[in-house]
């Protein structure tokens, strides 16, 4: 099981805020526990953070979990003191009426909650049909607009309220679990590879803005130049109900990690995630991905440059895009050991050109 001290850097992690584009919160705290292990760390122009474990050898590995989350941003400030805001991401609205957020500004957080007009008055066509986000607003509490702005101004992200809580010994809650769970199996990655000797360097990212079009992956993997990456991201548990299996297939909270097959994912590469896991007998779950290619920073490492070897370990997600995600930390230490096994079995001459012997 994870020590106290990874455990503090995972809650300390979750209750980052870091809406796309907006990741400073995120970026001091993931670096400053790197340092700890990493031979290398920085953080780059656009707010990618960078640890390197064995710097200088010829194969170079990348891992990659987004520390970014859906947010919205204020456009409009009315004569009432309340805010207008857009989406920042996938925004679900079902989800954001009366959802607590906090607006960081220059001088801090500020609280606030998302508002619309209450049930009572609403037209007997308007209870049956989600509000749209134009008709949301943010209310701080202000009394005019003249209060608003002197605490808030326009283009302020808005993160909804950090959360981080453990529901039983394994699984825990919080806003952010896509993809700072992601990150931080990064994050542990490195820490248990720096203490082996291994034969490649690793080069483990917090990336952003990866809910707005995997723009950090893009940058961050195009620098390191890999010939082998890893993207580390939440997939669909489907022990809901309602959740159809026959389309998404039998994904459970607590039974490891799933290893994907998709055209995102090296089929060389694939083999040797399951070869580890088997050699050690660590839990992961087949995946068949509900797309051919996207919607992980996968897709954009593999395209990179000439091409790079790719696998995405996907960590079992509940409610994603809500307040309230739910993970298991079984399945969180399921990858960090198969990532870890994986790549410290590396020789460092490995081929993974598809149908090479």
């Amino acid at each position: 099981m994870f020590s106290e001290e990874s455990l503090k850097f995972l809650k300390d992690l979750m209750m980052t805020s870091s809406p796309s584009g907006f990741e400073e919160e995120a970026a001091k705290v993931y670096r400053e526990y790197l340092k700890k292990f990493c031979a290398e760390v920085k953080t780059d122009v656009l707010g990618n953070t960078i640890g390197t474990v064995n710097p200088g050898a010829p194969l170079r590995v990348m891992l990659s979990g987004h520390y970014d989350e859906i947010g919205f941003q204020i456009v409009y400030i009315s004569e009432e003191g309340l805010l207008y805001f857009r989406p920042n991401g996938g925004i679900d609205k079902l989800n954001v009426p009366s959802t607590e957020v906090e607006i960081l500004t220059e001088n801090g957080r500020i609280p606030g909650v998302i508002g619309k007009k209450p049930i009572h008055l609403l037209k007997p066509a308007e209870r049956n049909t989600p509000p749209e986000l134009e008709d949301m607003w943010i209310d701080i509490g202000a009394e005019s607009k003249a209060e608003a702005e002197k605490r808030v101004s326009i283009g302020d992200p808005v993160a909804v309220k950090s959360n981080f809580k453990m529901l039983s010994a394994n699984r825990f809650m919080s806003k952010g679990t896509d993809d700072k769970v992601g990150a931080f199996v990064v994050a542990e990655t490195l820490k248990e590879l720096a203490k082996r000797k291994i034969n490649v360097t690793v080069c483990g990212v917090g990336s952003v803005q990866e809910e707005v079009g995997l723009r950090g992956a893009t940058t961050s993997t195009f620098g390191i130049d890999p010939q082998v990456g890893f993207a580390i991201d939440v997939g669909f548990a489907t022990d809901i109900p309602d959740i159809p299996k026959k389309l998404l297939g039998e994904i459970k909270l607590g039974k490891g990690p799933e290893l994907n097959r998709s055209c995102d994912n090296n089929v060389v590469l694939g083999r040797h995630l399951r070869a580890a896991a088997k050699a050690h007998n660590i839990p992961y779950q087949e995946a068949a991905a509900h797309r051919a290619s996207g919607g992980t920073d996968a897709a954009q490492i593999q395209m990179t440059r000439a091409g790079v070897a790719t696998a995405l370990i996907s960590i079992p997600n509940r409610y994603m895009h809500s307040p309230v995600e739910i993970c298991d930390l079984r399945d969180v230490e399921a990858a960090v050991q198969i990532l870890t096994e994986t790549i410290a079995a590396f020789a460092g001459d490995e081929s993974f050109i598809p149908g090479i012997d």
